[in-house]
């Protein structure tokens, strides 16, 4: 698997490639399957359909990794949490106090939700054998953002509030997420997955003590603890937007590879990093919206600035709905040394 040498450290002669939010709204086919669910929750927890839409995007542009088809706001589900999502708002949740964090139904969360982990069998039976399946959880204090906030949110003022005033609280939170997720994602390992992912995509603005204490020290359990279960395969982790506190989550939490987001200097960054640790990003979504010479070359910047060492490409953060698909091809011919056809 090309993805998985890379993440070995190795430096192949084009980079492997993947997208993430590649099964999605942009696919005709996505939408016909989508159309046939009631709701985004059961789709994400009916194994066949969400399986079937993983592996689109393997059959549509042969990428080099699949990513599982889910959301990182299934583990509050397990914890007992309600967790609803609105056409033209995204997800909503009662938001949780004090009281709350206490009465989460932790012993058997990941369980709860483990009609994911079938997930994850049904595509690693139907994937290729030189293509990587890549499970994933959100970061622990990215989905205690959700549950305490009950949605998403600009600044997360709510969510830091609530970690400054009532530390402990958000200590018995954490707690409870890195458990929860551990476990969710050693299933997943279990059931076939080939590499792991933390998507920490709220890191931003918080300050220095506050990211070590709400998202290092919890990430190096959730792995810790993963390591524990005998699971060794590679894990990405992504903070998101965290700037310089990306270095530290670097060396500090554990991860084998490190994804950049959109706004961060890839050959400048590698230079702060683990020696050889391998590098995931980072193509400007907006430039793949775009198309054209803005996408060509945007993707030949990328490609030069990650040079240095292992790398991935992939998006600074996500596919939107609005891509074309012709551009997401183009990205990975242009990649594969083909004539890409930007439009």
């Amino acid at each position: 698997m090309k993805l998985i040498d890379v993440l070995e450290g190795q430096i192949t002669e084009t980079p492997p490639i993947w997208m993430m939010r590649q099964a999605g709204r942009h696919l005709p086919e996505y939408l016909e399957i989508r159309a046939t669910c009631k709701n985004f929750i059961d789709f994400c927890f009916t194994p066949d359909k969400a399986a079937e839409v993983t592996l689109q995007p393997i059959r549509r542009y042969d990428m080099d990794a699949a990513i599982l088809f889910a959301d990182i706001l299934l583990i509050p589900i397990g914890l007992g949490r309600k967790v609803e999502f609105i056409k033209g708002t995204g997800p909503v949740l009662e938001p949780i106090d004090v009281e709350g964090v206490s009465k989460l139904t932790v012993n058997g969360a990941a369980e709860r939700v483990n009609s994911v982990w079938e997930t994850v069998e049904r595509v690693r039976a139907g994937l290729p054998k030189d293509k990587t399946l890549i499970g994933f959880a959100g970061g622990p204090w990215t989905v205690a953002t959700y549950m305490i906030e009950g949605k998403g949110s600009p600044t997360k003022e709510i969510a830091k509030r609530f970690a400054y005033e009532n530390p402990e609280a958000m200590e018995d939170l954490l707690s409870a997420l890195v458990e929860s997720t551990a476990d969710y994602l050693i299933g997943q390992a279990k059931a076939g997955a080939n590499v792991l992912k933390i998507f920490e995509s709220w890191a931003e603005g918080l300050a220095p003590d506050l990211f070590d204490r709400l998202v290092i020290n919890p990430t190096r359990d959730i792995i810790t603890k993963i390591r524990s279960a005998g699971i060794d395969v590679p894990i990405m982790g992504f903070p998101r937007g965290s700037g310089l506190n990306a270095i530290r989550y670097a060396h500090d939490t554990g991860i084998t590879a490190i994804a950049a987001g959109t706004q961060m200097p890839m050959d400048d960054f590698r230079a702060t990093l683990p020696e050889n640790m391998p590098v995931q990003g980072n193509l400007d979504p907006l430039a793949l919206r775009i198309g054209g010479t803005t996408l060509y070359r945007s993707v030949e910047s990328v490609l030069r600035d990650a040079a240095g060492g292992p790398h991935i490409f992939n998006l600074g953060h996500g596919v939107t709905p609005d891509v074309k698909i012709e551009n997401v091809q183009a990205v990975v011919d242009h990649i594969r040394g083909k004539e890409p056809n930007y439009v």
